[in-house]
């Protein structure tokens, strides 16, 4: 029985939205309602039309008899003006200042609402980038991690410190500096969570001197695979940085001269996400 078209384009939506960056061929569509390619064809056109114009994604719309259609999530800039500005308001508060001069943010980043935007928002800025994994250190930027992941849709895994565990079965360890105290510490990955030769993006959560970053970064080589860009949701400030590109949401200042506590500022998400987006996020 033929499946009507309002129908068609509710379920369609819910099904390449749930399934990004995966080509769905357009005979998929076909035999699943009952419908002429030519029918879904026009259902495509609309979906593209609208998901575009509300800011939800791109659909990139694929010819010939292997083609199909592909969503890419992505946010536009005004709304992640919004969000931003929304967590700098929160983040702003003195309380939230740990000792070592970090920031307390996991009641933030263990809100479903919150870890989704930035997903979206980092997903932008790799919206023209094939990531095939996404690499981040226990135990903070795991939720964050696993949200970027999600609007990618590649799998993410978890480098840890101290030793191993059984649990794991063998690992690729590397020693790497950390970027306040200039102590060597050990980090390691399990040699089954990560192929090699991929194209893998760190995150994180909080990012001082990043020494943790630095240390992903030489693990990622280890597996003869090409770190295309790091993401944080905060940057602190730092005498010496061993990480110079990246992409943050937030700038917090926690060692400042003034008397105050804390002071929270606009990353550099703007510049990196959205300077030249209409190049970044227009497809055929």
């Amino acid at each position: 029985m033929k499946t009507p078209r309002a129908e068609r384009l509710v379920d369609m939506t819910h099904y390449l939205i749930e399934r990004p960056r995966t080509l769905v061929p357009l005979t998929f569509f076909a035999n699943r309602y009952s419908s002429a390619k030519s029918s879904i064809s026009e259902d495509l056109t609309i979906l593209k039309k609208t998901l575009k114009e509300r800011g939800v994604g791109l659909l990139e719309t694929i010819p010939g008899a292997a083609g199909g259609a592909k969503f890419y999530p992505y946010i536009l800039e005004r709304e992640a003006d919004e969000f931003v500005n929304d967590m700098l308001k929160q983040v702003n508060d003195e309380t939230r200042v740990l000792p070592g001069g970090y920031v307390y943010l996991s009641d933030l980043l263990g809100q479903p609402a919150i870890l989704r935007q930035v997903g979206r928002l980092i997903a932008t800025e790799y919206l023209n980038t094939k990531i095939e994994a996404v690499m981040t250190a226990a135990t903070k930027g795991v939720p964050l991690a696993a949200a970027v992941a999600e609007q990618l849709n590649v799998p993410f895994v978890i480098v840890r410190s101290g030793e191993n565990k059984v649990t794991e079965g063998p690992t690729v360890s590397v020693n790497y500096l950390t970027g306040s105290s200039k102590h060597v510490e050990k980090m390691e990955l399990s040699r089954r969570s990560l192929p090699t030769g991929l194209n893998i993006l760190i995150v994180d959560d909080f990012m001082k001197a990043g020494g943790t970053i630095n240390g992903m970064k030489t693990l990622a080589k280890e597996f003869e695979s090409d770190v295309k860009g790091v993401a944080v949701f905060a940057e602190g400030r730092a005498n010496e940085r061993q990480v110079n590109d990246f992409t943050s949401l937030l700038h917090v200042d926690t060692n400042l001269d003034s008397g105050e506590v804390i002071k929270v500022q606009l990353g550099n998400y703007k510049e990196n996400i959205f300077r030249g987006r209409e190049n970044k996020i227009v497809r055929n």
